[in-house]
């Protein structure tokens, strides 16, 4: 919000003082912020499925090729599970942040172009992505 005033600028002068815009209710604000934390928490554990989930597969995978395990299908299996644990993690705390941001809407209008909601949506479509590449073995 910005207010005109005349202090020490003469009356043909306007100095132009910006007044930050504060929300009515705190709690609210408080609330909306816990819930940025609790899904920027589900992406760090989605972050380390989908990092562990290739990393295992790599491994087990040059295992396989080197003939030191049996199942040489192991690999595969392991990463998509862990990749898709990933994915369903981001779901789950994405899905939880909207219900919160839902229900705070009855007091006001919050953003949806929240920035942890689109790292959770950038996020979600590189574990759609890893999880397709290990299951046609792409990668």
């Amino acid at each position: 919000m910005l207010v005109a005033s005349k202090a020490g600028l003469g009356s043909d002068m306007a100095e132009i003082e910006r007044i930050p815009a504060r929300p009515k209710d705190l709690g609210e604000l408080r609330t909306v912020m816990a819930a940025d934390r609790t899904l920027m928490a589900w992406i760090r554990t989605a972050l380390s499925m989908f990092s562990f989930g290739f990393t295992i597969y790599k491994v087990l995978e040059s295992m396989a090729d080197a003939g030191t395990i049996q199942n040489s299908q192991s690999p595969q299996t392991v990463g998509l599970v862990l990749a898709a644990m990933g994915v369903g993690s981001i779901l789950l705390g994405t899905i939880g942040y909207w219900l919160t941001l839902r229900d705070l809407e009855q007091a006001g209008k919050f953003r949806l172009g929240r920035p942890v909601l689109l790292m959770a949506a950038f996020m979600s479509v590189i574990g759609v992505l890893l999880f397709a590449g290990i299951a046609t073995r792409a990668i």
